[in-house]
């Protein structure tokens, strides 16, 4: 196989570049900026944007598959540029594919696509789209979800991946930002601290996608397996986990209490609201301490059924959660020790 990977210098981009080098893949990537370390691996890089639409179809030329993984995250910014990275750029990652004879594109999706403001406790692929959308981010990847599944047909075979909370080595998002915020006493128990939430090892969620790809080019794991092909699969490590307990776990690895400060959720909605309205009058671009949408993910319960996954192509996480724990705190205390963490924006 001859996969491109878009945002292929990004953190579970990486992996899947990565991963597909290990197993004797060509790979070519797409980024926006310089990734030596991808070259000396034998990474072809193209260096552009998603929105310009001759990048894209260069980039997708002689491939055989696309994981479309490069996209605008956030939990805030202007509509019309999560629109452009995640919408127009996959859209143009759709027509390039069509343009260029791939036959597979994997998605790289989230479940947020699917989340209303309320607790989501084992649900499945049959959630629906949410009515209204407590944030950009979401609602630009529901979009750029359904493209993708419309497009597939018989010429080019295409599925969505909806990894929850990934986390691990060289994570510079989440759980950095988190130790960042613990660091500068800015972080904050929402709700009754009771809530259970689903995540993924970064390495096994890069492994769905390699199997997922290989499903969409028709191989099964099983008898029972069905053809992945125009459907959506949450992606987790099989078993939720005490969304605060989890992350004083985290804070455990690098030395710093657990947090003790909390807030109910009808207060960090108000406080959401409240910052929304200023940041939007006053036309900020920095990201708020809290908005509703962040208030209801870190108060309410949300995990997922993963049997399709399972079924369909095979996906087991194969590092287990206490694993990834110990790689992710040595990775911890190496960048707090280098001094890398505190260039972190909480």
């Amino acid at each position: 196989m001859h996969a491109l990977v878009t945002g292929a210098g990004g953190f579970l981009g990486r992996y899947i570049v990565e991963a597909l080098v290990a197993r004797g893949n060509r790979v070519r990537g797409l980024a926006r900026g310089a990734y030596p370390e991808l070259t000396v691996l034998g990474v072809e890089m193209v260096r552009g944007d998603l929105t310009d639409k001759q990048t894209v179809d260069a980039a997708c030329s002689g491939v055989d598959c696309v994981f479309h993984v490069a996209s605008r995250v956030g939990i805030w910014g202007p509509w019309h540029e999560y629109y452009r990275a995640n919408v127009v750029g996959t859209e143009n990652v759709i027509e390039a594919c069509r343009r260029r004879g791939v036959g597979r594109l994997v998605f790289t999706s989230s479940p947020s696509v699917t989340f209303d403001g309320r607790d989501q406790v084992g649900v499945n692929e049959a959630a629906p789209y949410p009515m209204e959308w407590l944030a950009h981010y979401p609602h630009s990847k529901a979009l750029a979800e359904q493209a993708v599944l419309a497009a597939n047909g018989d010429e080019l075979a295409t599925c969505a991946l909806r990894p929850h909370l990934v986390w691990g080595p060289r994570d510079h998002h989440l759980t950095a930002r988190l130790v960042e915020r613990a660091r500068s006493g800015r972080l904050r128990r929402v709700g009754d601290g009771a809530n259970l939430v689903d995540m993924i090892y970064v390495e096994n969620a890069a492994e769905a996608h390699l199997l997922a790809a290989d499903a969409l080019g028709g191989g099964r794991p099983s008898a029972e397996a069905r053809s992945p092909a125009g459907k959506a699969y949450f992606l987790s490590q099989g078993e939720p986990v005490n969304c605060w307990q989890w992350i004083d776990d985290i804070l455990t690895l690098v030395d710093l209490p657990p947090v003790k400060k909390s807030m109910p959720l009808t207060t960090a909605h108000r406080l959401g609201l409240a910052c929304e309205a200023t940041w939007t009058v006053a036309r900020l671009r920095s990201e708020p301490p809290m908005t509703r949408f962040l208030a209801s993910q870190l108060a309410t319960s949300h995990w997922f059924d993963i049997a399709a996954a399972r079924r369909d192509f095979g996906y087991q996480p194969r590092v287990s959660t206490a694993e990834g724990m110990q790689r992710l705190g040595k990775w911890l205390r190496g960048e707090s020790q280098a001094g890398s963490l505190k260039r972190i924006s909480p």
